[in-house]
């Protein structure tokens, strides 16, 4: 199953709350209590955020984090990369050399245009995007299975 790490999640929660803020500087703590995630969990991923240039951090009294950059200019790629790395679906889609069959493997240059379509998807969504209500979708269509 593709699936990001509960850490990217919660950096993604993290950055919306900073988003909310309108370029506000809030606490770490702060950021904790709005969130609803522990204090060393915002922590953990403040780090991460911050070196990728995603979020600033500021010391002192009134010190604390916002984002970087608006909301609108931030693609969930760059959240997802600055706390996994680079986006691979397969360990060859991103190295090249870690795999016996690479030389004669049919399904290679498959997967990274798929790992290509996932990049370009998460490129997409910005992390203003992600303040917005999901849209409102159609059920989704039931198909019945019939046992023999």
């Amino acid at each position: 199953m593709l699936r990001v790490t509960k850490l990217t999640d919660y950096a993604t929660v993290v950055m919306t709350v900073l988003a909310h803020g309108d370029a506000a500087v809030l606490s770490a703590s702060e950021l904790a209590e709005r969130s609803g995630l522990e204090a060393t969990t915002v922590a953990k991923v403040l780090k991460p955020l911050a070196q990728a240039g995603l979020v600033e951090g500021f010391r002192g009294a009134n010190g604390g984090y916002r984002l970087a950059r608006p909301a609108d200019d931030i693609g969930l790629i760059e959240i997802v990369e600055a706390m996994e790395g680079p986006l691979g679906m397969t360990e060859c889609s991103v190295h090249t050399g870690n795999c016996g069959l690479e030389q004669s493997c049919g399904v290679r240059a498959n997967w990274r245009r798929i790992n290509d379509v996932v990049v370009e998807a998460l490129r997409a969504v910005t992390l203003a995007q992600m303040l917005a209500p999901p849209p409102n979708e159609p059920p989704r269509r039931r198909i019945d299975l019939h046992m023999a």
